[in-house]
């Protein structure tokens, strides 16, 4: 697969095919497009793309609109966003809600790569 900063499945055949293709753990961060939801994602989205940044070659990051990937949602147990799964051979290891910063997503990943 082709090195990509994050990936955006646009439906849940593109999300699987990214987890079955990536060599490394994946980062599934999980986003919203209802009022609530926006502003929050928005302030992940830099948190997110610095850490994807860091971690290049180490870890996948796949932001997920919740919307268009319902499977994805609802196989990984997110009830809202933003949400955070690491997965390893497409099962979850370990996981986060809300926002967070550099260090808690660093923490988050600690030991898993």
């Amino acid at each position: 697969m082709a090195a990509k900063r994050i990936h955006q499945p646009r439906e849940d055949a593109e999300f699987d095919f990214i987890l079955r293709m990536s060599g490394v753990p994946v980062l599934a961060y999980f986003t919203g497009t209802w009022p609530k939801a926006i502003e929050p994602c928005r302030a992940m989205d830099l948190v997110v793309g610095s850490v994807a940044d860091e971690f290049t070659g180490r870890l996948t990051v796949v932001r997920t609109d919740i919307t268009r990937c319902p499977a994805a949602t609802t196989r990984y147990g997110i009830t809202g966003a933003p949400s955070y799964v690491l997965l390893k051979d497409g099962e979850a290891v370990t996981e986060g809600t809300g926002l967070m910063t550099i260090a808690e997503v660093r923490t988050l990943l600690d030991g898993h790569l």
